[in-house]
């Protein structure tokens, strides 16, 4: 009887076993497929030699994971070696499908954690899926919020661009973005299964990493252009922020485009930045996960 109840479970964290590096090969993968036709002579022309650009970008790279590993600290007593699932959630939902990295990383937690929290070590939550569905949501929240803040300063700049974005359109995407959160809201006691003091938290960790990414791009902006004044990176990251979060706005970066020749010119380089940053991403998310797929292949990620 015990041998035969005993083999589901062994065979269920073998499968959950594969789950990271089939995740980190398809993140190698996807990464991959965008190189196509990608100068990677003109990226690495373009990319600044001063250890600061690099420092401030491996800063905005990691402030995602840094974030979520000091929230799920908090709410579970997460390991150090919980660190690279935090990093594979974060490219998986960059690279892949949207909340796939939650998805993964759920799967982490069933796979790492005793989840009675009776054991040395574990994960002390008895409800995983909670906690990451109340993260993810808070998340989106907060990002909803800033964005709502940020158009009532930047309609009037939006406006000005004849880019076949209407006010309508505008004004209906907002209006998506302010229903979706109040509903949320109202329903709060329904939606979010963590303690309040725990939502208090996580949201102000999120504001830190909304605010505090969008301040470090545009200081990584700012190094590869210097001539430009740093107030008009910072309205730009603001706008960037504002216009990929807009529902129902349709090409998104043609939009982007506009609004940084509007706020910086077209003599400036704006046009070279973006492809640079661009690619360089791309190349970073390729070498991350190589690294997260050897570790994975070698064992340096032991099962629970």
């Amino acid at each position: 009887m015990s041998a035969t109840t005993a083999e589901p479970r062994t065979l269920g964290q073998s499968i959950l076993r594969w789950v990271g590096p089939l995740v980190s090969l398809a993140i190698v993968g996807v990464a991959l497929n965008t190189f196509r036709g990608t100068d990677f002579h003109r990226i690495w022309a373009l990319v600044p030699s001063s250890p600061l650009f690099w420092l401030v970008f491996v800063a905005a790279y990691l402030a995602q994971p840094t974030v979520d590993f000091i929230i799920f600290r908090r709410l579970w007593g997460i390991p150090p070696a919980g660190f690279p699932a935090l990093v594979r959630k974060f490219i998986s939902n960059e690279v892949l499908l949207g909340y796939s990295g939650e998805i993964y990383f759920y799967t982490w937690a069933r796979r790492r954690a005793t989840l009675d929290g009776d054991s040395a070590g574990a994960i002390r939550t008895g409800a995983p899926f909670g906690a990451i569905k109340d993260v993810a949501i808070l998340s989106a929240l907060i990002g909803n919020a800033v964005t709502l803040v940020m158009f009532s300063f930047a309609y009037s700049t939006l406006e000005k661009l004849n880019m076949g974005l209407s006010g309508k359109t505008l004004f209906t995407s907002i209006a998506v973005l302010l229903v979706s959160s109040l509903v949320v809201m109202l329903l709060r006691g329904r939606v979010f299964s963590m303690p309040r003091r725990d939502l208090i938290f996580v949201g102000t960790m999120q504001l830190i990493r909304v605010l505090g990414s969008a301040t470090l791009l545009a200081v990584m902006w700012s190094l590869v252009l210097p001539t430009v004044p740093f107030i008009y990176w910072m309205m730009l990251t603001t706008l960037r922020l504002l216009i990929s979060r807009l529902p129902l706005v349709p090409n998104k970066d043609v939009v982007f485009a506009g609004v940084a020749v509007l706020i910086v010119g077209t003599a400036s380089g704006i046009a070279p930045l973006m492809a640079m940053m661009a690619g360089l991403l791309i190349i970073v998310h390729v070498a991350v996960g190589g690294v997260l797929v050897a570790s994975d292949l070698l064992g340096l990620e032991k099962p629970a």
